[in-house]
């Protein structure tokens, strides 16, 4: 079992993240219309919005979390079809098996994802799908080079709330880069597409994302050809990248 990471716990009583369309562009090329009536694992469901969120149209969704799952039940409400669960994603199995799973931005910071998506494809039924986003190697170059030295050495021994002051300075630096430089056409700048993005998005959620990176005790970095080597076996593969800097991969298990 993966040691607990209270540094979740702490990021997940701070901060919520209702921005709906971001989930729907993570689980993309599926919908959230295709876990209507259907048993559903949130892998790592942290804040627990994407839970609420669906719970909408699921039969039921089972809501596990090592760290963070008493956070998530305050967060998403009352729904009766959601169970919040205290468990570890790459280890958790109470016998039943799932429709549908998604884990969105948790198995690359998991100790081994490798055992992780094992372990998740296990609880799959026949048929059912898995959905996975995931942070890529390739595009990520400056996060794997100077951030993640940078947590080793430093950050990570910031109590919670400094980091959260050193979030919202680099957040606020980098505001006029993203809205100058980066409004011109020059795609070869590192996280181009990403940074787009971030123009859609409010202050406050920009400041989470960057929060999230500074604060993750482990994060993995996955190349394309490991995420698809997860769908192995499985059908109807998707992968595709996701603003340059992450994977969308999802698979199906034969019947």
């Amino acid at each position: 079992m993966q040691p607990r990471q209270p540094e979740w716990a702490w990021q997940w009583s701070e901060f919520d993240d209702p921005v709906e369309w971001l989930f729907a562009d993570w689980i993309a090329p599926n919908h959230l219309a295709d876990f209507a009536g259907k048993l559903v694992l949130d892998a790592g469901c942290g804040h627990g919005r994407h839970a609420a969120l669906v719970a909408r149209r699921a039969a039921r969704v089972v809501a596990v979390d090592l760290n963070t799952a008493a956070v998530a039940r305050r967060r998403a409400g009352a729904a009766a079809n959601i169970e919040f669960l205290a468990g570890d994603v790459a280890g958790f199995d109470d016998g039943r098996r799932f429709d549908a799973i998604y884990s969105v931005g948790v198995v690359h910071h998991t100790d081994d994802p490798d055992v992780t998506v094992a372990h998740l494809r296990a609880l799959l039924k026949p048929g059912g799908r898995l959905i996975l986003w995931v942070y890529s190697r390739e595009g990520n170059a400056l996060n794997r080079l100077f951030l993640e030295p940078l947590k080793a050495a430093i950050l990570s021994a910031l109590p919670r709330p400094v980091l959260d002051i050193f979030s919202h300075a680099l957040t606020a630096w980098l505001y006029p880069l993203i809205w100058s430089v980066y409004l011109l056409p020059m795609s070869a700048l590192p996280y181009y597409e990403y940074f787009a993005n971030w123009r859609r998005l409010p202050y406050w959620r920009n400041r989470l994302n960057v929060f999230d990176k500074l604060n993750a005790p482990v994060t993995h970095f996955i190349t394309r050809e490991r995420a698809l080597s997860w769908m192995s076996g499985l059908v109807d593969v998707h992968l595709s990248p996701y603003l340059g800097a992450s994977w969308r991969i999802s698979g199906t298990a034969p019947r």
